[in-house]
């Protein structure tokens, strides 16, 4: 693994998600690290919200974030001007400008749609002229960059989904066996380009009009060692990791966990219309005292046996930084949707966990006799 020395990043969406997280993130390190970084920002999809801030930030690529919420105990309200951004697109109107950058300039790959945006619908392919599906797109993209005889690129998707490069990767190589017959192609997308699991954590809970958004300080984009690999730039919240699943591990078992743990207690005290959001919860002695107590002397225990060397009580003390957020409306009525089955995948593994290592759990343990009589109903959604 290596730094670029200059990197210029094709960036496949322009929501909210991009422009305060990896966009930031690039902004930052230019301005700290003297980084040679440039973003061009796609807009792939029809959406007319999209097209409008993307003929926003052509006229003028620089845009706020703000940073609101707790750091390491401290109130954090500041506000970064986001430079990184050189160019915006919209695939339907610039094809053939995305086309040309992408064959002659790019050396990155960002992308954030959704498992969804992973489909390619019938009668979509890579072959057509500004494909309508993200996957086709990519595959026509990188067939034109095969073609001029350019080096493979490093992809970073940040959809969140487990292995989310490696899905990836199989999509676009069988859109590729299935619309080109071309063997070399198949073997420059297996050994000259680089796909990167990759794992994002940051609430970016409101946009800006007519571009930029508000985040929380907290950021995470972890980004797994892979063969090839060339960091696109350092930050301090960008973490080259061996292995993805204990990070993956420790957001499902700490915050996630956290968040279900308080619906269910909410829900068994009957705090629905008094407690309706997460940092309201957080103040109320009835629930944030015990669930520092349940993370730090039970689940934290646990935890260290199976993922050793993950700073975990660190990870406590940001996630409830995170919880205390004064200007984060976290409803609990949505973090309660599919409760049954988030208690099943979120806190049940501790449980059976600490069972195999002679530990007792009562406080977790305490979120599931409340699901045979309470419903999520119980939750004011307003």
């Amino acid at each position: 693994m290596q730094n670029a020395t200059t990197v210029t990043l094709m960036q496949f969406g322009i929501g909210r998600f991009l422009l305060a997280h990896v966009d930031l993130f690039a902004s930052q390190a230019r301005d700290e690290h003297g980084s040679d970084i440039r973003i061009i920002a796609v807009q792939s999809s029809d959406r007319a919200a999209g097209r409008t801030k993307a003929h926003a930030l052509a006229r003028d690529p620089v845009y706020p974030v703000k940073m609101r919420g707790r750091r390491d105990g401290e109130l954090i309200d500041t506000t970064h001007q986001v430079d990184s951004i050189t160019t915006a697109l919209v695939a339907r109107e610039a094809w053939a400008e995305v086309e040309r950058r992408f064959r002659d300039e790019v050396t990155h790959v960002v992308s954030n749609t959704s498992e969804a945006g992973y489909q390619v619908p019938a009668g979509d392919g890579p072959r057509r002229n500004c494909p309508e599906s993200f996957p086709a797109k990519l595959t026509h993209l990188l067939k034109t960059r095969f073609d001029a005889g350019r080096p493979g690129v490093t992809l970073l998707p940040c959809e969140l989904l487990t292995d989310n490069a490696l899905k990836l990767k199989d999509v676009i190589l069988e859109l590729a066996q299935a619309h080109y017959d071309d063997d070399g192609f198949m073997a420059w997308l297996e050994r000259d380009c680089v796909w990167a699991v990759t794992l994002v954590d940051r609430i970016v809970s409101a946009e800006l009009d007519p571009v930029g958004a508000v985040a929380e300080p907290y950021g995470l984009w972890a980004i797994q060692q892979t063969p090839g690999l060339v960091m696109p730039f350092s930050h301090p919240d960008v973490h080259l990791v061996d292995d993805i699943r204990p990070f993956e591990r420790r957001k499902l078992h700490l915050l996630n966990l956290a968040h279900t743990w308080l619906v269910a207690r909410v829900m068994d005290l009957g705090l629905g219309e008094e407690v309706t959001l997460v940092r309201q919860a957080i103040d109320d002695p009835r629930l944030g005292d015990e669930l520092e107590k349940m993370l730090r002397q039970e689940v934290v225990p646990v935890l260290d046996q199976e993922l050793p060397g993950m700073e975990l009580e660190d990870y406590v003390d940001s996630i409830l930084d995170r919880f205390r957020n004064p200007w984060l409306d976290h409803r609990l009525a949505d973090i309660a949707q599919n409760h049954p089955q988030k208690l099943e995948r979120r806190l049940a593994p501790v449980v059976q966990m600490a069972a195999r290592q002679g530990r007792d759990v009562p406080r977790l343990a305490s979120a599931f006799p409340s699901t045979a009589s309470a419903s999520t109903s119980s939750l004011s959604s307003t």
